[in-house]
């Protein structure tokens, strides 16, 4: 089937706005973006009348854990952490992902259409990310990519978890000697099982060191949990100990060291910025950090750490960071194509661009503007969600009853 999606107001992100576009989406891909003059819709496409609204690409939250921490379900919903091991390579996030998580509902209804979904901090490594489209039957029908990095935990929360316990890590200390210790066999297993091939011998295979042989050979970025500055400057130490691709997550004190993460060029999803400063590590939580970050030249997305701060309001993060000094671009950048390009997505989502996937929404106005609601949301040219004027709520198509 062929749509367009003609008379928006239509933002690419990655392009100049186009007052008076259309979008043309055949089998799930947009094969073409322009004025609606330069566009030429068949005769057989079904068309829809953006007029009087704004047609963005769906945004994508590079750090959430829907699926995998329930809303309203409690213990039997709450599988973020094994917190019974402090390396968790192995594990994945895909595993653990319920679709039938409320919070995909919402993210459509808050715009967003992506989301890396991520193992939680309990542990120095926690695992594998994922990302998924916020609609279908089964996490396996809303894959995009798996995996797409690997979670690491640095500061309070690890210490803490395994300090309850009485084992190792209870001190930043022995947080980071996990983890370079981890890495350290891991060089040790590349090494052997490299001798193994070219000796044409068997080799016995360990699940967690293969996943950080791929951190290693630059497959997989790592995904730093880390809120102080202190514990930024560790972050960075391993990084360059062992030459992977550093991610900073949350970086709340990242402001403090802008100059020095912009030099070494490592991308900052920050947040979740609606939080009470509830730990010591969140005593410089500000909605000023991402313009500080943005303004000394550091790759920024904007997360919301859901269920921490809910999913739908990932724009609205972005609409207050703007209040106190992020330009409105690079604000819809943080949450669209910037997290797409950081975990290396941007080849499938994050703009408004043909050969990407038709992750569409229509906006009634700016998003950036927070009367705005989404009113009408596509995944890959399929309408999932639309804004019931009458009612005054949202519907999400049923993905068990797709042909009804």
């Amino acid at each position: 089937m062929t749509l367009a999606i003609t008379g928006g107001y239509v933002v690419p992100v990655e392009g100049d706005p186009i007052d008076g576009g259309t979008v043309l989406i055949s089998e799930g891909r947009i094969i073409a973006v322009g004025p609606d003059a330069d566009v030429d819709v068949p005769e057989d496409a079904e068309v829809v009348d953006a007029a009087g609204s704004w047609v963005l690409p769906g945004f994508v939250e590079s750090h959430g854990h829907l699926g995998v921490c329930e809303e309203a379900e409690g213990w039997a919903g709450e599988d973020t952490n094994e917190m019974t091991d402090p390396n968790g390579a192995r594990l994945r996030a895909l595993d653990a992902i319920n679709p039938a998580d409320l919070a995909f509902a919402d993210a459509l209804s808050g715009g967003v259409t992506t989301v890396v979904i991520k193992p939680g901090s309990g542990n120095p490594i926690g695992g594998q990310t994922v990302a998924v489209k916020c609609w279908g039957r089964t996490v396996d029908e809303m894959l995009l990519r798996e995996p797409v990095s690997v979670k690491s935990a640095l500061g309070e929360n690890p210490k803490r978890v395994y300090g309850n316990k009485d084992k190792t890590p209870s001190t930043r200390q022995g947080v980071a000697a996990i983890i370079r210790d981890a890495f350290t066999k891991a060089q040790d297993y590349k090494a052997k099982r490299e001798h193994a091939a070219a000796e044409n011998k068997p080799f016995d295979r360990d699940p967690t060191l293969e996943v950080l042989v791929r951190v290693l050979d630059g497959e997989l970025p790592w995904c730093q949990h880390t809120h102080r500055a202190d514990d930024i400057a560790t972050a960075m130490r391993l990084a360059e100990e062992f030459g992977y691709r550093l991610v900073i997550n949350h970086g709340t004190e990242a402001h403090l060291l802008a100059d020095l993460i912009a030099e070494r060029g490592h991308p900052v999803i920050i947040g979740p910025l609606f939080t009470s400063r509830s730990k010591v590590e969140l005593r410089h939580r500000s909605l000023r950090n991402p313009g500080i970050l943005a303004r000394a030249g550091v790759d920024l997305a904007i997360m919301t750490d859901h269920p921490v701060v809910p999913i739908h309001f990932l724009v609205h993060q972005a609409t207050l960071a703007v209040k106190e000094g992020l330009d409105s671009e690079t604000a819809l950048k943080a949450i669209t194509s910037n997290p797409a390009r950081i975990m290396g997505l941007d080849d499938r989502v994050g703009a408004l661009k043909p050969g990407l996937d038709a992750d569409i929404v229509l906006w009634s106005d700016d998003p950036l503007n927070v009367m705005s609601r989404a009113l009408r949301v596509w995944i890959g040219g399929r309408e999932v969600y639309t804004y019931d004027e009458h009612t005054g709520e949202g519907v999400t198509a049923n993905p068990y009853h797709r042909d009804r």
